[in-house]
């Protein structure tokens, strides 16, 4: 028997206690949790319940984003595919057939979620899952569920086995993608890496995971199919503007950046330590979803779009990454300016400049952030049916930012809240605009794609 979402919580209490374990992760209530101050008790629910456990083993993995990214997918994609093997709502791609009767819905989609997540976090959950089945009283409806959703796992897993990240996991270029010939070749920033008369550290030469972008889609019909135009001629004007904005606004001495743009630019920078850029709009989507009147079916589906569209919003990051091998701004500002060859005088170097957060270990275009941002707000859009909603968010994960503790932000709308932030990596200093401008186009179309062919819903 299916519980209801008002005594979802109170089951998975009274299962944890009569076990003596709560489990590796944090339970609902605890402040270790994410959904604890966003969601209460009478709302939560499986798909709640689950993602709210991934999420925090990013967090205490220190899993970096794409890597994030494709481990969301995975499970939610799963969970979603055994509750709908029962309800039989929505049609799906993967070849996912009707469960035998009477198996119940919410039990194959915790048992799939878990055994999928197992697999992608290389962490059994065992007492994840002992504590959420022992909520369900033993029945033949159960047990069919636990089958199914083991069988529904599994073939999933069998589908992912060959597509690409377990090699795209080490900082090996492996001849995937030619490296750029001129200036804006990416190089490692830092003020060790290339010091003279000092050494420099090839070792640092490789950037992150830069075979992600080639790994196999979820929604795309390949990695490349939204991939970005090209980057500026480094000697045009349009080069030249970008240069001075990143410069004045992202330096960590910047007098024209604002207190509220410094602001933003710590609040969704999501480093180490944390639940990463797509773990932090995972949680956000379960803020936004949780009053809207879903179904268990239809919550599941939409977190299984979401947690395929973020992987899929990391691999089209990832590819326009490499494929156009950009610098950052720290790089071309304090070390490349002089050889750029732009006639402008706004591209003149600057030694002492340091972007304001710090500048991450690969290329520049496209923002990865602002891939996330509106892939995830857009696919919200749609969902609830409009982008006009008002939001407001806390800071999470102030370990590296402690001056952010207790922030809370506000938005009038999902895309107001995604291009907030895109812009952050700007006012930080660490991306060109253009990389925020194109990334936003290709989350979107990610988004828009996904939910228009990926499960669509059964006349």
């Amino acid at each position: 028997m299916s519980l209801t979402r008002r005594g979802f919580m109170a089951s998975a209490a009274a299962a944890a206690s009569a076990i003596g374990v709560s489990g590796c992760t944090a339970p609902h209530g605890s402040s270790s949790s994410y959904l604890t101050n966003i969601v209460p008790e009478k709302r939560m629910n499986p798909v709640f319940h689950w993602t709210d456990i991934v999420v925090q083993q990013v967090r205490d993995q220190r899993i970096a984003p794409p890597r994030a990214a494709y481990n969301f997918a995975m499970p939610m994609a799963a969970g979603f595919l055994a509750a709908n093997a029962v309800t039989q709502s929505y049609d799906n791609p993967f070849g996912v057939t009707a469960a035998d009767a009477g198996a119940d819905a919410e039990v194959a989609y915790g048992t799939a979620f878990a055994r999928a997540a197992a697999q992608t976090f290389q962490q059994p959950f065992i007492f994840e899952r002992m504590a959420f089945l022992n909520q369900y009283p033993d029945s033949e409806a159960k047990s069919r569920g636990v089958a199914l959703g083991e069988r529904v796992a599994d073939h999933i897993l069998d589908l992912r086995t060959n597509d690409g990240a377990e090699p795209s996991k080490a900082n090996h270029y492996l001849g995937r993608y030619p490296r750029r010939e001129d200036e804006l070749r990416w190089r490692p920033t830092g003020p060790f890496y290339s010091a003279k008369p000092g050494p420099a550290f090839h070792t640092f030469e490789r950037g992150a995971v830069p075979g992600h972008g080639q790994i196999k889609p979820w929604t795309m019909a390949a990695s490349e199919q939204f991939r970005v135009r090209d980057f500026y001629d480094p000697r045009s004007p349009e080069f030249a503007q970008e240069f001075e904005m990143v410069r004045g606004w992202g330096g960590a001495d910047s007098t024209i950046r604002t207190e509220d743009e410094a602001e933003i630019a710590l609040f969704w920078e999501d480093g180490p330590w944390g639940a990463t850029p797509p773990g932090h709009f995972i949680v956000i989507a379960m803020q936004v979803l949780q009053d809207k009147n879903l179904s268990f079916i239809e919550m599941a589906r939409a977190f299984a779009l979401l947690g395929m569209t973020q992987c899929d919003a990391s691999i089209s990051a990832w590819d326009s990454k490499y494929h156009h091998d950009v610098l950052r701004p720290e790089s071309a500002i304090r070390v490349r300016a002089d050889r750029i060859g732009n006639p402008d005088a706004r591209v003149q170097l600057d030694p002492t400049w340091r972007s304001y957060i710090p500048t991450p270990p690969f290329p520049s275009y496209t923002s990865g952030h602002s891939t996330f941002g509106a892939a995830a707000a857009h696919l919200l859009a749609l969902i609830c049916g409009g982008d006009e909603m008002k939001v407001s968010g806390q800071a999470m994960d102030v370990v590296l930012w402690p001056s952010l503790k207790g922030v809370t932000r506000h938005w009038t709308s999902l895309s107001q809240m995604a291009d907030e932030n895109g812009m952050s990596r700007i006012y930080g200093g660490v991306h060109w605009g253009i990389d925020h401008v194109e990334a936003m186009n290709a989350g979107k179309a990610i988004a828009a794609q996904a939910h228009r062919v990926t499960f669509p819903g059964k006349v």
